[in-house]
């Protein structure tokens, strides 16, 4: 089993990033699970026709003996979603509800029942406190790549995400592999981001270039390998999992 982390500021476009990815993956024929580790619980929104699942945190507070098929949906080509969720607003921790989720999924034996070749957590990358640092500090994943643009903000969070990589690489957790460039269309935008990337010693493994069709795709609670699976760029996002999968 593959356990990747694909870490991201906000508004980025790393939600959309991982869901093709997944998508593409799957429709390749391996088993997919995407965990959206963000309490906007959006990840799997593009996989599950535009609607939101039910979070594991939500089901938690809800309601008694939980089974996996209660936190686990199968989306668009297969892909199994799950949304770890938040608290409630302005009650307690989302970092926290992060490692609640996680520690349900493990209770439950996620892995072991559904056995996928590959686990793909799309964490919020803003902040890294102890909860969102928890794919890469607890041993969950063994990559990490980060979804970055040429803005400055999506730089300045690209770095701190290295950081928190780097400090916990130390301990023999993931690895940093580098970062998946998802283009704004900005004044030398190819640059500055090669340049961020030889400043945190890593690299730009991929560049998915802007278009009208992840747009379109996302206006019908899709993704692009679902809603235009012969278009050139379905094919980028199958290039971009053949990248990480091997």
């Amino acid at each position: 089993m593959k356990k990747i982390a694909i870490y991201g500021k906000g508004g980025i476009g790393k939600s959309t990033t991982v869901s093709n990815l997944s998508a593409a993956l799957s429709a390749k024929g391996y088993k997919v699970m995407q965990i959206g580790c963000d309490p906007k619980a959006d990840s799997t929104r593009n996989l599950t026709g535009g609607k939101k699942i039910p979070t594991v945190l939500e089901l938690l507070r809800d309601k008694e003996n939980l089974v996996l098929t209660d936190l686990v949906h199968e989306g668009d080509e297969g892909v199994l979603c799950v949304e770890a969720g938040g608290p409630v607003p302005g009650v307690g921790c989302a970092g926290r509800g992060i490692i609640t989720a996680f520690e349900k999924l493990e209770e439950l034996d996620a892995f072991s029942v559904y056995q996928p070749d590959i686990v793909i957590y799309d964490v919020l990358g803003d902040v890294v406190c102890g909860g969102f640092a928890m794919p890469i500090r607890g041993g969950y994943a063994e990559e990490v790549y980060i979804v970055s643009s040429g803005e400055m903000m999506s730089l300045y969070a690209a770095n701190n995400i290295a950081s928190a990589v780097k400090m916990f690489g130390k301990r023999k957790y993931a690895s940093l592999r580098g970062i998946i460039l998802n283009s704004k269309n900005i004044e030398n935008e190819e640059a500055l981001v090669e340049q961020a990337a030889r400043e945190i010693e890593t690299q730009v493994v991929f560049q998915i270039p802007r278009n009208p069709l992840i747009q379109q795709a996302e206006a019908l609670g899709k993704t692009v390998v679902s809603a235009f699976p012969d278009s050139e760029m379905a094919k980028n996002y199958e290039k971009l999992g053949n990248l990480i999968f091997n």
